[in-house]
């Protein structure tokens, strides 16, 4: 089984904040078709069933909170025995402007703290990820970051403006071909062809 995770917060205070991209990506992604069930035992998320190609793959929505996100996807990863290359991870970066995203692989949590819990519950940073660009630019396209830790946290928990989600939702479609092309080619590929 393969895993495509994404990143969020539970509860109806965090519907649609900056911080819960990776379940917005998730929801454009899948659309209306994913009938999301909660997953009993220590898993503690909300997962779909579909498949890509002819594999079957497990999209999951962590309900641990951001900082645990480890923990949902590490019990996710023994139970299905997946192996770390089969798993992608897509969450929100604020040094990425609205409209881009990245690929990467074995790379620091660059101070992410729901990608720390995942690499310190995996005891590995080998595993895809998918980083969608959440912050505004200047005219002239310098990045426009909050600044101070206040800021930053009032930001990241802002609820995004429709403009914004028109944004993403054309985003997603490019997430979505990324993903099937890391599971059906290769994650070199999908670098090559999206970053």
């Amino acid at each position: 089984m393969r895993l495509v995770v994404g990143l969020g917060n539970p509860g109806k205070e965090y519907e649609g904040t900056r911080h819960n991209t990776g379940w917005i990506m998730l929801d454009f992604m899948l659309g209306k078709k994913a009938e999301w069930k909660e997953s009993g035992g220590k898993t503690k998320g909300l997962f779909y069933k579909d498949s890509i190609g002819s594999k079957p793959v497990e999209f999951l929505k962590p309900l641990t909170f951001m900082n645990n996100s480890g923990n949902a996807i590490l019990c996710a990863k023994d139970y299905y025995k997946t192996p770390l290359k089969d798993i992608i991870v897509i969450y929100d970066d604020i040094d990425l402007p609205i409209g881009k995203m990245k690929i990467s692989f074995d790379r620091s949590s660059g101070g992410h703290n729901g990608l720390e819990s995942i690499i310190k519950k995996l005891k590995s940073k080998e595993f895809v990820r998918i980083r969608i660009g959440i912050s505004p630019e200047t005219p002239s396209g310098k990045l426009r970051k909050p600044k101070g830790e206040q800021a930053m946290l009032k930001f990241l928990l802002g609820t995004y403006k429709k403009d914004e989600l028109e944004i993403l939702k054309k985003v997603s479609k490019k997430v979505a071909e990324a993903v099937e092309v890391c599971f059906l080619e290769s994650k070199e590929k999908a670098m090559s062809l999206y970053n």
